[in-house]
């Protein structure tokens, strides 16, 4: 069973049974569910929604079974076609609309897909909100319109355009040093989206760019996760040497990775340290990434005078939190730029043109900058678990065995996170699987999976 029913949408791999895969059946009940959830709410007086969508191979499909159910919820729709996340959130906000689906499994293979969904302000429902979806939905409790009162139907193809003039227009992107710098670039954007805004914006910043994989096809040339073990291509031809940096997006362009000069990788974790260090230096203030993410934010917040929070995993977490402590900028380690300046949603558009802006003020190599910052590495571990396990009792079993002890700082607001003076390992369970998931983080990787691998033992020894 591929259908995944949580609080930000549903995903699932397309094809199968309804109720086991993301089919037509399951698209309409959960749009159903939506719609009725916007209209009960009363949050906006809009009776239009955004759709937009990555373009795997299933979203023609899905965005017609989209549409036309939002029509028959009474709702107006404005299809802006082949969009990125950070796109439609905006053209919410844009057209001021009552909320946005968007059509997309991020990083997910070819033969995923999803609706992640959005409120009035183009962020994600929060985890209330997504709830109520779920419960409306399970309950089948929605009424569609009668022929006079059908939603109208529009395609508006401009917002592309006006997403790269938003970026351009934000006082920290400086447009003027990144083409005095005449950079040259190479991009990876995995036969998607990536493949039909970026060029626009590297070109209004005046970027020599090539492209790899740039038909947006959605026939996806690699494992779309823009990690490492999946970039050999963009990483071979930066390590040929020419290029001054190396891009990396995901299907829908809200995580962002970079290549160094020499073909290495800067890291995908140090892409939101690096845009806040930029950030920082222009605009003090508070940052906050979630509990999985480097401590090397930490280091370069209070580096500069300025508070870090820690939230749970899940951008809406991150965005809510990012509010409470009026962050200037935040994230999420996996290559996730929030800046509040342009809108509370991950922008790998907005992390271009800041880090770029850094880059030419700064006048050095990426792999140079990449040196000025705390170095640390992360290992990612899991503990397979029969469906059986009380999995809240083990996390709590670790919280009290370690919370006793003066040199750690138990954080549970997510699973349980162990600070430690060099270190810390964090264990959550997994939403989907029946596992624990386990990362770790220390001045080296061997000490960092060493550190992991510890904690997983303590795990065992109480089962």
């Amino acid at each position: 069973m591929t259908l995944i029913k949580s609080i930000s949408g549903i995903r699932g791999t397309i094809g199968g049974r309804a109720g086991d895969t993301l089919n037509p059946l399951d698209i309409v009940k959960f749009t159903s569910a939506y719609a009725t959830f916007i209209c009960r709410s009363g949050k906006s007086d809009s009776r239009t929604i955004v759709v937009g969508r990555d373009a795997r191979i299933s979203g023609e499909m899905v965005k017609d079974v989209v549409c036309g159910t939002l029509l028959g919820m009474g709702y107006d729709v404005i299809n802006i076609g082949l969009a990125t996340t950070p796109t439609t959130e905006l053209a919410v906000r844009m057209t001021q609309s009552a909320g946005g689906i968007i059509i997309t499994a991020s990083h997910n293979p070819r033969h995923w897909n999803a609706l992640k969904l959005l409120n009035q302000e183009g962020e994600f429902l929060t985890a209330e909100d997504g709830q109520a979806v779920l419960e409306i939905a399970a309950q089948e409790d929605f009424e569609y319109a009668d022929v006079d009162h059908l939603g109208h139907y529009r395609e508006d193809h401009t917002f592309d355009r006006r997403h790269i003039d938003s970026v351009l227009a934000l006082n920290l992107v400086d447009a003027d040093a990144i083409r005095k710098a005449h950079f040259k670039v190479i991009v990876d954007s995995i036969n998607s989206v990536g493949g039909i805004i970026l060029p626009g914006l590297f070109e209004a910043l005046g970027v020599e760019t090539t492209f790899l994989n740039a038909e947006a096809s959605g026939d996806f040339a690699h494992n779309p996760e823009p990690l490492a073990k999946n970039l050999g291509g963009i990483m071979g031809e930066m390590a040929r040497g020419g290029y001054d940096l190396g891009v990396v997006v995901d299907p829908d362009v809200d995580r962002l990775a970079f290549i160094c000069e020499d073909g290495q990788m800067f890291g995908e974790e140090y892409t939101l340290v690096s845009v806040a260090d930029y950030v920082l230096a222009h605009t003090p203030g508070n940052t906050v990434s979630n509990l999985s993410s480097t401590r090397a934010l930490r280091d370069i917040t209070e580096r500069h005078g300025g508070t870090y929070t820690a939230s749970a995993v899940g951008e809406v977490n991150v965005t809510t939190k990012m509010k409470a402590v009026n962050a200037v900028i935040g994230g999420e380690g996996n290559g996730g730029v929030i800046y509040p300046e342009s809108h509370y949603g991950r922008d790998a558009l907005v992390g271009i043109a800041l880090f770029l802006s850094s880059l030419a003020q700064k006048g050095c190599k990426v792999s140079e900058l990449r040196r000025t910052f705390p170095d640390y590495s992360i290992a990612k571990n899991r503990i397979d678990l029969t469906p059986s396990t009380d999995v809240d009792a083990i996390l709590n079993k670790v919280k009290e065995k370690f919370g006793a002890e003066k040199n750690v700082r138990v954080t549970d607001i997510d699973g349980v996170k162990l600070d430690f003076p060099t270190k810390w390992v964090h264990l959550r369970k997994s939403n989907t699987e029946p596992i624990i998931r386990v990362y770790s983080e220390a001045g080296t990787m061997e000490e960092a999976d060493a550190l992991g691998k510890m904690i997983m033992q303590v795990v065992y020894d109480m089962q």
